[in-house]
């Protein structure tokens, strides 16, 4: 695959460094503008308790368009250790539900408040349940297709299900993804072996979670131990060993891979957005994506960043937002987007798919 710097992403000479732009895009200093531009969106927004079968249950906050039955709908994935709550999903979703979207956010099994809803550890390769819960979004608004949008983690988990849409009984019209994980091996290694303040991030975050799953359920887990660790390989590893059927954790990353031959089956508009300065994802990775996925590959951006000015959504946020925008308007009024009541029958499913609270 060749690949093209776009220059259109081109920051002040003061906001390109890699470290600083990974920081801005989260930094708490953004939460009140974000929160301020967004509280229209949060008003309309109610919580869906999604059944994703087998016994598994995906909190989710849906953010309907008053009067519009038959508006796109977009799904909407936070990253590793994030939330629906997290400013980035929470901008690119006031922009798309402005633009005339139903956005639903969704939140990954122990991620937001949601330790207590299952009993089983989350971990990368939980691909089914995020299907499931799709799956259980797409049959609360009717069969619409979804657009879906993911960064970092979240965006890796939505370009594998929309992948697998064709055998899911899923109809996706698009997906973007922003600072996607490509190879998980290469992400591990220049997280350990990286800027150490993003070890420290996910360390301190990752071992918070655990102990709120301890305290979820008291009786299954014990973390003690484990979260004395400041080795993300080393934690990953025992949890896998501990709680996963992988033999390694080497087949656990590789699990959830999206180079090579992944993403080959790929059949719907795919956008992928990243900085050739992310210091967790390699740009070099991207040699080894199948030629049908669109790369939008840019000088600087850091990971999840590309902020371009302090106030307001980033650059790939409004882009992410557009390319939403352009593939609904493409093909709105397509028939063979959305399932019809008889395939929403078929598919997988024997409950019903959410709980409105």
């Amino acid at each position: 695959m060749a690949l093209k710097l776009d220059d259109r992403f081109s920051p002040p000479w003061w906001l390109r460094h890699r470290h600083l732009q990974s920081a801005l895009a989260s930094l708490p200093l953004r939460r009140r503008w974000i929160v301020a531009r967004a509280a229209a969106l949060s008003a309309a927004s109610r919580e869906l308790l999604l059944d994703c079968g087998e016994g598994v249950r995906l909190q989710a906050f849906d953010a309907p368009q008053p009067g519009q039955p038959q508006a796109r709908v977009a799904a909407l994935l936070h990253g590793w250790e994030g939330s629906a709550e997290s400013l980035y999903v929470l901008s690119l979703a006031q922009q798309l539900h402005a633009r005339g979207f139903q956005v639903v956010r969704l939140n990954l099994r122990d991620h937001g408040d949601t330790h207590h809803l299952n009993r089983e550890l989350f971990h990368s390769c939980r691909l089914p349940e995020v299907i499931g819960a799709l799956r259980a979004i797409q049959q609360h608004v009717g069969g619409r297709a979804l657009h879906l949008a993911g960064f970092s983690l979240g965006g890796n988990f939505m370009l594998r299900a929309a992948a697998d849409a064709g055998g899911s009984a899923l109809a996706v019209a698009r997906v973007v993804a922003v600072s996607p994980v490509l190879d998980p091996v290469a992400t591990l290694n220049a997280l350990e072996h990286g800027f150490v303040a993003y070890r420290r991030y996910f360390v301190r975050k990752w071992s918070r979670s655990l102990g709120l799953k301890q305290r979820a359920w008291p009786a299954e887990y014990d973390f003690t131990e484990l979260v004395r660790s400041a080795s993300l390989r080393q934690m990953t590893a025992a949890l896998v060993e501990r709680f996963t059927d992988f033999g390694s954790l080497e087949a656990y990353l590789n699990g959830y891979a999206l180079v090579g031959a992944r993403l080959a089956a790929l059949a719907v508009p795919a956008t992928l957005i990243l900085s050739q300065d992310d210091p967790m994802i390699p740009a070099a990775d991207l040699e080894r994506l199948p030629a049908q996925l669109r790369i939008v590959l840019t000088r600087h951006g850091g990971h999840c960043g590309f902020v371009d000015r302090v106030r307001g959504p980033t650059w790939a946020e409004r882009t992410a937002a557009a390319e939403l925008d352009a593939a609904a308007s493409d093909t709105a009024g397509r028939a063979a987007e959305a399932l019809s009541p008889a395939e929403l029958r078929a598919s997988p499913r024997s409950s019903p798919p959410a709980v409105r609270r």
